[in-house]
């Protein structure tokens, strides 16, 4: 049965170094930096919200997804485009899930300056 252990104190620690100790051999252990906020998320969602309300891309209306993974691919994220049945582009092997804290961070901060070279006026959930 996988489980995952979130570290947060000593208790945690104690009870990942028990499940390791206990593993039977085979079992792949591992570990990685914490992943993006909640509240990096909402931020995130809205600054792509008021980015697709006011801006469009060669003249066409672009879903939140295809905007979000334009601003990955800009910040060398590894995403990728297939060709939809109606002959029009869409993202593909993306996650912001899996992104760090910092890495969101990065992405966010890269997203402001954008939004603010060409002009986009932040709402007040994308400012917080």
């Amino acid at each position: 049965m996988p489980a995952i252990v979130r570290i947060t104190d000593e208790a945690t620690r104690a009870r990942a170094k028990h499940w390791v100790n206990i593993a039977e051999p085979g079992v792949t252990v591992t570990f990685r930096k914490p992943s993006r906020t909640d509240d990096q998320n909402s931020k995130l969602w809205a600054m792509i919200g008021d980015i697709r309300k006011q801006k469009e891309k060669h003249g066409k209306d672009m879903a939140a997804d295809v905007w979000k993974a334009v601003f990955m691919r800009a910040c060398e994220h590894e995403v990728a485009f297939a060709t939809g049945l109606d002959g029009e582009p869409f993202p593909i092997g993306f996650r912001s899930s899996q992104l760090s804290v910092s890495q969101m961070a990065d992405l966010i901060t890269f997203i402001i300056q954008w939004g603010d070279e060409v002009g986009i006026e932040w709402s007040k959930e994308a400012k917080a």
